[in-house]
């Protein structure tokens, strides 16, 4: 392939999800229905989004392994993802879905091949790569802990990895 391959791209997906179960782990439950405006989400939505935003490519890569993805397809998986992520109702429940999924999604990112990654999937606006396409739920996941990590700031909590740096400085 490219020198970065199915259990590099599982080893980045635990690290990234190790970061956001810290997160999850450092604010306080009574802190989980905190929101920066009124038009985005809570603290909980946003964890919940993550624990189960991983569906849609189980769905299009392991379980399914289509070539082609429609409009009408993403839907139909984004709406068992909304579903799934609304029964996650307390803070014991993400965690243990951050982690039991997260942790599954890794396995079957570590077995895939390189010419499973290689292929290349039909999108309404193109074409990508499995492998492309996996990377970006590991950008999705990092671009909402980002999110995160402000609204820790927001209610006081100094984020792990700064609290990490500040105590090796």
């Amino acid at each position: 392939m490219h020198g970065y391959g199915a259990k590099n791209l599982a080893e980045s997906w635990r690290t990234v999800r190790k970061n956001t179960i810290q997160i999850a782990e450092d604010i306080p439950e009574d802190q989980y229905g905190f929101r920066a405006t009124v038009d985005t989400m809570t603290v909980s939505e946003m964890l919940a989004h993550l624990a189960t935003g991983t569906y849609w490519a189980e769905q299009a890569h392991f379980v399914e392994s289509v070539d082609d993805i429609s409009v009408e397809k993403f839907g139909e998986w984004f709406g068992e993802i909304g579903k799934m992520g609304a029964a996650l109702s307390d803070k014991h429940a993400i965690l243990d879905s951050l982690r039991t999924r997260g942790e599954a999604f890794a396995v079957q990112l570590e077995a895939m091949t390189d010419p499973q990654l290689e292929e290349m999937v039909s999108l309404p606006g193109g074409s990508k790569s499995r492998f492309e396409m996996l990377l970006g739920v590991k950008e999705h996941e990092m671009h909402h802990r980002a999110q995160l990590m402000l609204l820790e700031r927001m209610i006081g909590i100094v984020p792990h990895l700064t609290r990490a740096r500040q105590a090796s400085a």
